[in-house]
């Protein structure tokens, strides 16, 4: 099982929450894609800019660290799988693929929540072993 981020430190959640939405902004998400992933709600939508600045430490709920480290995760495997194609590896999420039946990663992750980012992690770590 992988090691998910440790977030009980106030500033490690600080750092992981500038990272993965520096991440979101990479894969051009809206706030309400960007919030689902999070497995916030709505509401939380005033924070989105603190997160990125750095601000503001992500919510210490207890799937967070999954949540975020298979993000993280996700985009690690495709900086090995698409090292020279930036275009690629951070429109991947966005891209069909037969492996999800012709669905986007972003729609697996968006429509499946914590289930959906762990299957798109666990899609691009089989595509690394190859």
């Amino acid at each position: 099982m992988e090691a998910s981020p440790r977030l009980e430190a106030e500033q490690s959640r600080k750092d992981l929450a500038r990272a993965v939405t520096a991440l979101f902004e990479k894969w051009h998400l809206d706030d309400d894609e960007q919030l689902t992933l999070l497995g916030l709600d709505r509401t939380s939508r005033n924070a989105l800019p603190q997160y990125r600045s750095g601000e503001r430490a992500l919510p210490n709920n207890p799937d967070m660290p999954e949540r975020v480290g298979h993000l993280l995760r996700i985009h690690g495997g495709l900086r090995l799988l698409f090292p020279e194609d930036e275009a690629i590896r951070f429109g991947w999420v966005k891209m069909r693929n037969r492996a999800l039946a012709g669905r986007t990663a972003l729609d697996v992750m968006l429509s499946e929540g914590l289930v959906g980012i762990t299957r798109v992690a666990r899609l691009v770590d089989a595509h690394r072993s190859r």
